[in-house]
């Protein structure tokens, strides 16, 4: 199964990062890398909240109704003259569901990392969120998915599920980033250390982007 990074790389991706660039105004390059930074994150959070019957049940819910992957299917349509404030106040809801009182930490490291601020990358991930759920969405339609231990699988799946151990635990530390700085900082220290070991795939790109 393909990685959820791999969208990136894929025409559908690079589609995705200019017309989030383009509507929020931010550098095509930066896009890119706070987008190869947050999917995953965010991807790590859907896969925590599904590890609950109640969470997996209420992401299956969606999937099945509002978050088909039906955005994907019209991009030039979603970006054209600017994004519908009804994505991105739905992409807020995603977040705000998904990340929780973490998502102003999340934001902080990605922003040091990017060279962005908090709220630029806070605006990228609005828009970003319905997208990633409607991949999902996609993603779940085309294997059948019916129950949540077959999504919980998908998203593991997505992480690419023989990740490293110490890419595991960089999504854990990023999703307990409390926005408080101390954590913030630690985190960000960790990246900026870098990781010495080396690897392909979600290892790869991560280890790429932090300094590894």
């Amino acid at each position: 199964m393909e990685g959820i990074l791999d969208l990136l790389n894929s025409d559908l991706g690079k589609q995705i990062v200019s017309g989030v660039a383009g509507s929020t105004g931010t550098d095509t390059n930066k896009t890119s890398s706070v987008l190869t930074m947050a999917l995953p994150v965010l991807m790590k959070g859907m896969e925590r909240n599904a590890s609950s019957p109640e969470g997996a049940a209420g992401l299956l819910n969606a999937l099945n109704n509002k978050h088909d992957g039906s955005i994907l299917d019209n991009l030039s349509g979603l970006f054209n003259g600017g994004v519908d404030d009804r994505v991105k106040q739905d992409g807020a809801g995603i977040l705000g569901h998904i990340l929780g009182g973490k998502q102003n930490g999340v934001q902080q490291v990605i922003g040091q990392k990017s060279g962005l601020d908090a709220d630029t990358v806070g605006n990228i991930l609005k828009i970003a969120a319905p997208l990633v759920m409607g991949y999902l969405g996609k993603q779940k339609n085309n294997q059948n998915i019916a129950n949540s231990g077959d999504l919980t699988g998908l998203l593991g799946g997505l992480l690419g599920g023989n990740s490293a151990k110490s890419e595991q635990n960089f999504l854990e530390q990023i999703l307990d980033a409390d926005g408080d700085g101390s954590v913030v900082d630690d985190v960000a220290g960790m990246l900026l250390g870098g990781n010495k070991k080396s690897g392909g795939g979600l290892g790869g790109m991560l280890g790429g982007l932090f300094g590894k």
